[in-house]
């Protein structure tokens, strides 16, 4: 059984207890944004993956220091890493929503979307497979839409663990029907084995839809808990 957590958030304040956090590097990276939303999102995100941090393995938030180091670019806007320690973060946020999930020793993906928006057939054609395309044929707008981003966050959840993101194209990935419980049929990419990939479909909040997968063989343990400062 692979245990994850998942802790979800409205975007944070800019408030020096927050601010402090941030390394020499996150404080770069957080400058560097210029909407105040787009701050947000990130130091809530790093707020969140240090107070969790803090609690798994002792010591205070403040001392809390990630490497960050994109394995492709050696830039630091790769997802944080805690050396010499076996737990595994991944952070999304979409609209007013930021999440984190954690997890031990396994590769870990989350993704999280707004629902409200639509998806347009070239949409649907770009990042559905045939059999997800056939899923979706005959649904109404409303109904196609909703069910296209159970596909996109599943999707993006399982290429956010692989480390590989878009580098796998969105129509190679093949799930379950969007009305059943989240599971990968078929996969061309090598890094994506239905027989090592485990994910569930969240219920994250209302306006978004939410998946968060891992790369094991074990069954998935899901907690969902909302952080409050």
């Amino acid at each position: 059984m692979t245990e994850i957590v998942v802790r979800w958030s409205e975007p944070l304040p800019v408030a020096d207890r927050y601010l402090r956090l941030l390394d020499e590097l996150e404080r770069g990276r957080f400058e560097a944004y210029r909407q105040e939303i787009d701050q947000r999102r990130f130091l809530t995100g790093r707020v969140l993956a240090k107070t969790l941090t803090a609690q798994r393995l002792g010591g205070e938030p403040e001392s809390v220091r990630f490497d960050s180091t994109c394995a492709d670019c050696g830039k630091p806007h790769g997802r944080p890493q805690v050396p010499g320690s076996d737990l595994v973060l991944s952070i999304s946020h979409s609209g007013n929503l930021i999440g984190l999930a954690a997890t031990d020793g396994v590769p870990v993906g989350l993704d999280v979307e707004t629902s409200n928006r639509t998806a347009d057939p070239s949409l649907v054609e770009y990042a559905l497979s045939p059999e997800e395309q056939q899923a979706v044929a005959g649904l109404s707008d409303e109904e196609r839409s909703a069910a296209f981003f159970v596909y996109w966050t599943r999707k993006e959840a399982v290429m956010k663990a692989t480390g590989k993101g878009l580098k796998i194209p969105l129509q190679s990935i093949t799930f379950s029907r969007y009305d059943a419980p989240a599971e990968l049929v078929s996969a061309q990419d090598a890094a994506l084995d239905p027989a090592r990939t485990r994910l569930a479909d969240l219920k994250a909040a209302e306006g978004h839809r939410a998946a968060v997968a891992a790369l094991t063989t074990g069954a998935l343990n899901v907690t969902e808990e909302r952080w409050l400062p």
